[in-house]
């Protein structure tokens, strides 16, 4: 059973999963942070100025007028964070968005290189040494 599970690790698939996996939790951060600290501005510029990560409903409990999102939680309040819902839908629709672009540049290069190398079109070079002689030789036989 552990030199099976040892195959299963070493196969190329395995590693590529795991690779992949590294990677989408770094690229994660990267788009965390693209939306926290470059979207969310602008939206919150056109919506009035108000600070979008901190835009949540009290459901229960009190919570002081103006305070942040993290300030209500640490109140014991119960509240429906509408800014983070709507800033994970923004993360996923990028994320979604440059996996897509990923894998439509990934088919298109395995497209190209499964497909035959196109054979350039024969030229006409006119006739052929041996279709010269021929001639030649029917010339000289009609001559005679």
């Amino acid at each position: 059973m552990l030199n099976e599970f040892k195959d299963f690790i070493a196969k190329g698939n395995v590693m590529d999963m795991a690779v992949g996996i590294i990677i989408g939790a770094a690229f994660t951060a990267i788009v965390s942070s693209l939306v926290a600290d470059l979207i969310n501005p602008v939206i919150g510029l056109i919506i009035g100025g108000i600070d979008f990560s901190n835009m949540y409903i009290v459901l229960s409990g009190d919570v002081p007028e103006g305070a942040s999102l993290e300030a209500a939680r640490e109140s014991g309040a119960a509240v429906f964070a509408i800014g983070s819902f709507i800033m994970a839908i923004i993360n996923f629709l990028i994320i979604a968005f440059v996996v897509f672009m990923l894998v439509r540049y990934v088919n298109k290069v395995k497209a190209m290189a499964e497909k035959p190398e196109e054979v350039a079109p024969e030229v006409d070079s006119g006739p052929s040494e041996l279709d010269v002689l021929l001639e030649i030789r029917d010339s000289l036989a009609k001559a005679k």
